[in-house]
């Protein structure tokens, strides 16, 4: 059964929506708590080097059930100065960095050609966990995006073809139509070719925070920072 409240959204105008939900329904965001009390992070225990720390995160989170733990926010700069963010997956971690793969006419990829540098933010509330990474961002080789691309499922080799990312389309019947042709135009293909505009970047970490949830807020934040081709250790206030 509707409730009262929502039988009286039915007859109100825009005005009172607004405005019934910023006195009532969104009232409440600020009395949200969660106490954070599950682990805890140390000097003693993290690892030495960051990215076999961040691993043994990685398939901790795997472990606890995490959904997508590879889902991380990539946060960019454009020429503008403004930043934007959005979630994308992380495809590799090797000893150069943190890759992912995308359409190079995006915006996030006119965004790193005009500023190539970007930060990363992983979260895994399950573990009350999150790791920040800051660092210069540089395309991948070609080779490496044509075996990564390779491994891909073929509808996802077709979707690359199909879809101008980020540029404005007159509704999504052109994108129903393009992948109506594009899988005509592949179908005796054995193999779908890689597109030009398609491939892989790298983030070259440079800053790499890992953060614990901790009671009261008073939170554990450890910062490995590249000296030299060596990782300095900090802890930082919550």
């Amino acid at each position: 059964m509707m409730s009262k409240s929502l039988k009286k959204l039915n007859v109100l105008s825009n005005f009172d929506i607004v405005y019934y939900i910023n006195n009532n329904a969104m009232s409440n965001i600020s009395d949200l708590r969660q106490e954070y009390k599950k682990h805890i992070l140390s000097e003693a225990s993290v690892l030495t080097d960051p990215l076999t720390q961040f691993d043994v995160w990685f398939h901790e989170a795997l472990r606890a059930g995490v959904p997508e733990p590879n889902a991380f926010t990539l946060a960019t700069v454009g020429a503008n100065g403004r930043p934007s963010a959005r979630v994308l997956l992380l495809k590799g971690i090797d000893a150069g960095g943190f890759v992912f793969y995308t359409n190079y006419n995006s915006n996030k990829a006119q965004e790193l050609e005009s500023v190539p540098y970007a930060s990363m933010v992983f979260l895994w509330l399950e573990l009350e966990r999150q790791i920040r990474i800051n660092g210069p961002v540089a395309k991948i080789s070609r080779e490496e995006s044509e075996q990564y691309f390779q491994s891909r499922p073929r509808e996802s080799q077709i979707g690359a073809w199909v879809s101008p990312q980020s540029h404005k389309i007159p509704s999504r019947d052109l994108i129903e139509q393009t992948h109506v042709s594009m899988i005509e135009k592949f179908k005796t293909n054995e193999t779908i070719p890689l597109p030009e505009y398609w491939g892989g970047y790298r983030l070259i970490p440079e800053e790499i925070e890992f953060w614990q949830g901790r009671p009261n807020r008073l939170h554990d934040r450890l910062l490995f920072t590249c000296e030299n081709e060596n990782w300095r250790l900090d802890r930082l206030a919550p």
